[in-house]
C-alpha cells in the first residue's frame, strides 16, 4: 500500500514503520526500498546504501564494531547497488559489494564481507570476519561455501531487485 510507506524524491521507498536511528548517518542512493518493521543503525556510524536496494520486513542493519583498548569502535557500513536483504536478517557485515542476495533469517555478522554478485541462502550465519568471495554461494550454521554461481548472476540479481522495488 502506497500509505504506508514515504517516497524521497531519489525514489526511495521508506516504510513508515521502519525505525531509521541517525538518520542523518543514513544515504540511500536511489530507488531502494526499506521494508516494515525494518532497523537502520545510522546512530552508531555511516551506512550507506547503494541503488535498487531491498531490505526485507524485520530486518536489522547495523554498522560492524570491534573492541581496542576496551572501547567498542564501529565501521562505516556500504551495500552496493542491486542488492536484496530477506526478511528478518541481521546484517553486521563491513562491506557488501553489488548484485548480492542475502536470504531470509540470515545473521551476517561483523566484519564480514560479500564480494559482488554473491549469494547467501536463508537460514545462514556467517561467523564474524568471512569473505564470501564473487561468484559464490555460502550457506549453513557456520555459513560454508556450497557452491560457483554461474556468470549471468549479476543479470538475474539486477532484475530481481528490479522487479521487487516495482512491486
Amino acid at each position: 500500500n502506497k500509505a504506508d510507506y514515504i517516497q524521497t524524491a531519489s525514489g526511495n521507498k521508506v516504510s513508515r514503520n521502519s525505525v531509521l536511528c541517525g538518520s542523518q548517518n543514513i544515504t540511500l542512493v536511489g530507488n531502494s526500498v526499506i521494508m516494515p518493521g525494518t532497523v537502520l543503525r545510522g546512530d552508531l556510524q555511516l551506512l550507506k546504501i547503494g541503488k535498487h536496494v531491498i531490505i526485507g520486513e524485520n530486518c536489522v542493519l547495523r554498522p560492524s564494531y570491534k573492541k581496542y583498548k576496551g572501547n567498542i569502535a564501529f565501521f562505516p557500513m556500504t551495500i552496493g547497488d542491486y542488492v536484496t536483504v530477506g526478511a528478518k536478517s541481521v546484517v553486521c557485515a563491513a562491506h557488501i559489494g553489488s548484485c548480492v542476495n542475502i536470504g531470509e533469517n540470515c545473521i551476517i555478522s561483523k566484519r564480514c564481507i560479500l564480494k559482488d554478485n554473491s549469494m547467501v541462502l536463508p537460514d545462514t550465519i556467517l561467523p564474524p570476519d568471512t569473505i564470501v568471495p564473487p561468484l559464490t554461494v555460502f550457506g549453513g550454521n557456520p555459513g560454508v561455501y556450497l557452491g560457483d554461481l554461474p556468470e549471468s548472476q549479476q543479470l538475474v540479481q539486477k532484475q530481481h531487485a528490479i522487479t521487487e522495488y516495482k512491486r
